[in-house]
C-alpha cells in the first residue's frame, strides 16, 4: 500500500508527465538553386508551349509518374508537382541511356526518357523532343553551383536558351552519348535533386543531407 506522500507523486507524475526527446531527422542544406519560368522558353508562343509539354513531360518520365506514351494525361503532366532524386557519393546521374563508358559505371539514374514521339514527346515542326536542353541546361547549372562534378560534352551554343547562362547550354540528343549530360556526386554525403513546378515557374535545386 502507498503512503499518502507517494501517492501524491505518482499522481503528478501522471498529471505531468515529462517531455519524451523528439527522434532527430535528417536535415538538408541547399548548395546551389537555379529557375526560370515556363512562359519564357521561347519567343513564339506555340514553340513556347512545344518547348514547356516536352520539359514537364520529362519530369514526369523522370519520376516515373508516366512509363509510355499510353499513361499520359496533359492535365495531370502540366500541373504543379514536386520531385525529388538523390545520389549517394560516387552515384552519378545522366540525362538518357546512351551513355559514354567512363560515366556509365557510375550512372544509377536518368530521365527514363528518349524524347521521340513514341514516348509521346511534341515537335515544333523542327525536332520532336524540342525543350529538353532547357531543363538539362538547368540542371548543369544547378549541378556546377554545387560543386558537383558535372559533364556536358556539348554546349548548347548553336541557339540561346532564355534565362541561362550560355556557358551551361546543354545539348541533348538520345542516341547519341556526346550530346548528353553526366552528374557524379563526388561529395562526401548524400545529395538530392528537387524539382519544384509551381505552375508557371521551374526550380532546380541540389541540397546535402546532414
Amino acid at each position: 500500500m502507498l503512503i499518502p506522500e507517494v501517492l501524491l507523486l505518482v499522481r503528478l507524475i501522471s498529471a505531468n508527465p515529462q517531455p519524451q526527446p523528439l527522434s532527430r531527422g535528417v536535415s538538408t542544406v541547399v548548395l546551389a538553386s537555379h529557375s526560370f519560368s515556363m512562359n519564357d522558353r521561347y519567343d513564339n508562343s506555340f514553340v513556347n508551349e512545344v518547348f514547356k509539354d516536352n520539359i514537364l513531360l520529362t519530369l514526369n518520365f523522370m519520376s516515373d509518374v508516366v512509363k509510355s506514351k499510353a499513361e499520359i494525361n496533359w492535365d495531370k503532366v502540366t500541373a504543379p508537382s514536386n520531385y525529388q532524386f538523390s545520389l549517394t557519393p560516387g552515384q552519378g546521374f545522366a540525362f538518357h541511356d546512351k551513355e559514354l563508358p567512363q560515366y556509365s559505371q557510375s550512372v544509377v539514374k536518368t530521365t527514363n526518357a528518349h524524347f521521340d514521339s513514341t514516348e509521346g514527346f511534341k515537335s515544333d515542326g523542327n525536332l520532336v523532343g524540342d525543350g529538353v536542353c532547357h531543363l538539362a541546361s538547368l540542371m548543369y547549372w544547378t549541378a556546377k553551383d554545387a560543386g558537383l562534378t558535372a559533364i556536358a560534352p556539348k554546349n548548347h551554343n548553336f541557339a540561346k536558351i532564355n534565362d541561362v547562362p550560355q556557358e551551361y547550354g546543354v545539348a541533348i540528343y538520345s542516341p547519341t552519348p556526346e550530346e548528353n549530360l553526366y552528374i557524379i556526386n563526388n561529395l562526401e554525403k548524400t545529395i538530392n535533386f528537387n524539382f519544384n513546378y509551381d505552375g508557371q515557374n521551374l526550380t532546380v535545386s541540389v541540397t546535402e543531407e546532414n
